[in-house]
């Protein structure tokens, strides 16, 4: 008798993929290698199994060109402790995205996309200043590691999941 693989990935999951790419998105640019790497991890968050990680890795390359606007998704988030860790990961994903040393390290586009999700989460000024400060603080450690953003979001997405 085979395997039976688990369902796809839940939409809490979803939900929180996707807003993470429509971040990721912002500036109309996600690198092939970028997205390959982010959905390696991704799958390894979502699941322990190998066999198990590759079914989800291909499911998640299908994600990758989904084009859904924040304001359909935030809405889904039922928590504050999924808004603030939305919040978060949105500043981490912005924040690492520079191309070149010249390239700012937030561009317009990233800007306004990243406002936008702020004016949707409806956060406490106090509270959205917090976890920016903590995402600035964990991109610096992550830089000094020599990790990426794909690191420390695969990171972030499995201590959140898990609670």
């Amino acid at each position: 008798m085979g395997t039976q693989l688990p369902p796809s990935i839940t939409p809490r999951q979803m939900n929180l993929l996707r807003i993470v790419l429509a971040l990721a998105w912002a500036d109309g640019n996600l690198a092939k290698e970028e997205a390959d790497v982010m959905v390696t991890r991704l799958s390894q968050v979502f699941a322990t199994n190998p066999e198990y990680q590759t079914a989800i890795k291909q499911e998640l390359q299908g994600y990758l060109v989904q084009d859904i606007p924040l304001d359909e998704l935030v809405p889904k988030l039922t928590t504050e402790a999924e808004k603030e860790f939305v919040l978060r990961l949105g500043y981490e994903v912005i924040s690492a995205s520079a191309r070149t040393p010249d390239e700012d390290l937030i561009n317009q586009d990233e800007q306004a996309t990243y406002q936008q999700l702020v004016a949707l989460l409806n956060l406490p000024a106090g509270t959205v200043q917090r976890i920016e400060q903590a995402a600035q603080t964990a991109l610096g450690q992550n830089q000094a590691k020599g990790s990426n953003v794909v690191d420390l979001l695969t990171y972030q997405l499995r201590e959140h999941l898990s609670v």
